[in-house]
């Protein structure tokens, strides 16, 4: 242990207690499981209730819709292809993905569907793994004809359609043009999911079969996965997106019968994964112990280093950053991380609390999960507040400020 600590302090934990209780008893959080992790110590916190006028108590064993924080989970999948050679970095995707062959560029990101040009050249692995493929979720181009093209086609989780299963998915995917060159740009969240896509593609099982053989049952993460059974519907809260203006609850997603009640037509890496504590817990020790779980290898050590340092150069970073500091009513850290390795963040300056070299992601379903290599540090904190509010948000901001003053030096 770096220094010789050993954990966390008695004190430390205490007041991390206090500021995470503060917040549910603001009335502004219903209910809250957090665990830190240092070493062999582990520490939770249950807070709270399932639902915002009470209902049952939060438990360590609540499962959460992982949203965003999916993305570092599902982009395992696709190291495991490169571990094995079954895909290369540098490999045109095309021969998996004939949908993204040939493509077509705007000649302005913000200009009509049908003025481009050929791309440069094929896209790569490295490019949707990088999220640097051409086409994302970019928040600062709310709007434009191939933004409101995104939407309209379903390519993104319930906004305003339903995505289709994968092959029609690829279909409409591939339909559009891209709105950078491949490689140039680092854009959000469809890379994400169309790994998905090329896992399936590539294995020949789905991608939520492939994930739980190779992922979630080595590593015993056994809540983990793109639904809730029947028989543990009722350890799932409603996720409610409070009303911006008045702060009044309102359910985005019922446990029962809701989106998560039965298995998707999509299963996002995106941002589908549902789960609990422990299972992101067990995920991110994982990486900290460089691939390794007891005496089982999950990652090779090089996957591991690869998809939790920066892999974005200065230009392809400038979206990244735009987001980051132009979403901050809503973003937690965000603008403090700089990099993004493979599916998440990683942090290559100093901005708050968290050293460089801290990993991980944050998601819209007031979630957060990181690591940190250099204090043997991991963190994780779920509720069913979104983002619609910057509650969630001023929750996750005080979590990691409170953790970072309770390690044991």
């Amino acid at each position: 242990m770096k220094n010789g600590g050993n954990g966390f302090t008695r004190t430390g934990l205490r007041r991390l207690h206090d500021v995470l209780t503060g917040h549910v008893e603001s009335g502004k959080i219903p209910g809250l499981v957090a665990l830190v992790g240092r070493g062999d110590e582990t520490h939770v916190e249950a807070l709270g209730t399932m639902r915002h006028d009470g209902g049952p108590p939060m438990r360590r064993d609540t499962i959460f819709r992982m949203a965003s924080t999916s993305k570092p989970v599902s982009v395992a999948a696709a190291m495991i292809l490169v571990d094995e050679c079954r895909l290369r970095l540098d490999h045109p995707v095309q021969e998996w993905l004939p949908e993204l062959a040939d493509r077509q560029v705007l000649k302005r990101f913000d200009g009509p569907l049908d003025d481009t040009v050929p791309a440069r050249r094929p896209i790569t692995v490295r490019d949707v793994l990088t999220s640097t493929f051409g086409l994302g979720m970019d928040m600062t181009s709310l709007g434009t004809p191939i933004m409101n093209a995104v939407f309209a086609r379903g390519l993104t989780p319930n906004l305003p359609e339903p995505m289709p299963e994968p092959d029609e998915w690829m279909r409409r995917l591939g339909e559009l043009p891209l709105m950078h060159q491949p490689g140039e740009r680092w854009q959000y969240h469809i890379g994400n999911d169309l790994l998905g896509v090329l896992v399936a593609r590539v294995t020949g099982q789905s991608f939520e079969t492939f994930l739980h053989e190779r992922v979630f049952e080595p590593l015993g993460m056994a809540d983990t996965g793109f639904h809730v059974p029947a028989d543990k519907i009722d350890r799932l809260p409603p996720l409610y997106a409070p009303d911006p203006r008045t702060g009044e609850f309102t359910v985005w997603d019922e446990a029962r019968g809701g989106r998560w009640s039965r298995p998707p037509a999509f299963p996002s890496g995106g941002g589908g994964l549902v789960s609990t504590v422990d299972d992101y817990h067990a995920y991110f020790r994982m990486l900290l112990n460089g691939g390794m779980h007891g005496s089982e290898r999950i990652l090779s050590r090089p996957a591991v280093e690869l998809m939790t340092t920066n892999r974005l150069t200065p230009e392809q970073q400038a979206a990244r950053h735009a987001m980051a500091v132009d979403n901050v009513h809503i973003s937690h850290g965000q603008g403090q991380h700089g990099g993004w390795g493979l599916g998440m963040a990683v942090r290559t300056y100093r901005g708050d609390y968290a050293p460089i070299g801290q990993y991980g992601w944050d998601g819209g379903s007031g979630t957060s999960s990181y690591a940190d290599p250099a204090n043997q540090l991991t963190g994780i904190l779920l509720t069913q507040v979104g983002a619609s509010v910057p509650d969630p948000m001023r929750l996750m901001h005080d979590f990691w400020t409170t953790l970072y003053q309770a390690l044991d030096d």
